[in-house]
């Protein structure tokens, strides 16, 4: 059972079992990611060592960089980020918040006092991770940790680094096939159910309103294949994403029309995962077309299959 330790300096780090710690940020713990936990579980069975993570709860980037809104926003909410670092085999996440004051530890100070408290016997990082305030590399780290570095190669597909920035920016264009695909499981967004327009029914597709809990990215606005967990089910559904053009809507809506289900589900916790774009918004001339619409999408929903 891995333990989430949240500390505020590395005075509150008491790691007494050796580890072989794994460093950076990991917002999506896409695949390019998880080669680093499985060298960490190769070195952990191999030293008889516990696997640690020191990482962030937010971007590194809220302390440097003017700040917009999505500085704030995740590629996965953090329950499910916490549930990947366990299925990746970490026993110890300690989480901290990366302040000016973090910043300005000078990277001997960090081996000395983070790494000594946390026990490190071996390191694992990336091909492109820095530390300490004058950004030190891997190559720094090696030389002045007593123990082993491991620095994992990048990873890629279709010849490009699988990045949280591509993910991001896949996200953006509501390529949700290929984000996981890069993440190596599946995108999701978690809401609660709310009052809507309840127009939907009055066609004869109810959807579902939701209200998102969680500061994730969003795909771009257009018709998806989805699957939607609700009260340990999984059912499949389209879901929509956008303003409602056709019934001159400015607002942001996500809904989703839930197959085989039927009943009120208010207040209730719904997770959309997202598992292919059908189309883009559109503004219909009327009902008619609309409908006619809505079900070419079901039926491409209900067909389709990875």
């Amino acid at each position: 059972m891995m333990k989430i330790i949240e500390i505020d300096s590395y005075q509150a780090i008491e790691q007494e079992e050796a580890t072989v710690l794994v460093l950076g940020y990991f917002d999506a713990l896409h695949r390019g990611h998880k080669v680093l936990f499985d060298k960490a579980r190769e070195i952990a069975k191999r030293d008889q060592l516990k696997i640690a993570v020191l990482t962030f709860f937010e971007s590194p980037k809220l302390a440097f960089a003017r700040f917009e809104p999505d500085l704030l926003k995740h590629i996965t909410y953090p329950e499910k980020r916490y549930a990947k670092f366990a299925d990746y085999g970490v026993d110890y996440l300690y989480l901290t918040n990366f302040t000016t004051a973090f910043s300005q530890i000078s990277s001997d100070d960090f081996i000395k006092d983070y790494l000594g408290q946390l026990k490190a016997k071996a390191v694992v990082v990336g091909f492109d991770y820095k530390f300490g305030h004058n950004r030190t590399d891997a190559d720094y780290l090696a030389r002045n940790f007593s123990g082993p570095v491991y620095t994992v190669a990048e990873v890629s597909q279709d010849g490009q680094k699988i990045s949280s920035t591509r993910i991001r920016h896949l996200i953006a264009q509501g390529d949700v096939a290929k984000v996981n695909q890069l993440l190596g499981y599946e995108f999701s967004t978690r809401g609660i159910v709310v009052h809507g327009d309840a127009r939907g029914r009055t066609i004869g597709f109810p959807t579902a309103n939701l209200a998102t809990l969680d500061r994730t990215f969003l795909p771009a606005d257009g018709v998806y294949v989805t699957d939607v967990l609700l009260k340990g089910q999984r059912y499949r559904a389209m879901t929509s994403i956008g303003k409602n053009v056709t019934f001159g809507g400015t607002e942001l809506r996500l809904e989703a029309n839930i197959f085989d289900f039927s009943g009120d589900i208010y207040g209730e916790e719904l997770e959309i995962i997202w598992l292919n774009k059908i189309r883009e918004m559109v503004k219909f001339n009327g009902i008619d077309d609309l409908v006619d619409q809505l079900h070419q999408d079901q039926k491409i929903a209900k067909e389709w299959t990875l």
